[in-house]
């Protein structure tokens, strides 16, 4: 991130306007880009909605306990419980 003062870029009547309301501090203006959620740039939000779904469908559906689930995708317990009451 790059700081420059405002007085180099914003017009004069826009720099005044902001000055009434932030005088002297330093201001965060956050780009107009919007922003990916996490995991769908990679495909990892989607890998990880997919082996949820597989481990609440095989444990409702198939019976599966949550010791095997735990063996066969290598998780804690409590992390497998999270799935499959969320």
């Amino acid at each position: 991130m790059k700081y420059r003062n405002a007085s180099e870029i914003l017009p004069d009547k826009l720099l005044k306007e902001l000055q009434k309301y932030a005088q002297g501090e330093i201001i965060y203006v956050p780009s107009d880009k919007s922003r990916k959620k996490w995991g769908e740039k990679t495909g990892a939000y989607h890998f990880y909605e997919q082996r949820n779904e597989e481990i609440r469908h095989k444990y409702f559906h198939l019976k599966a306990t949550m010791q095997t689930l735990c063996e066969e995708y290598s998780l804690s317990e409590e992390t497998v419980r999270k799935i499959l009451y969320r």
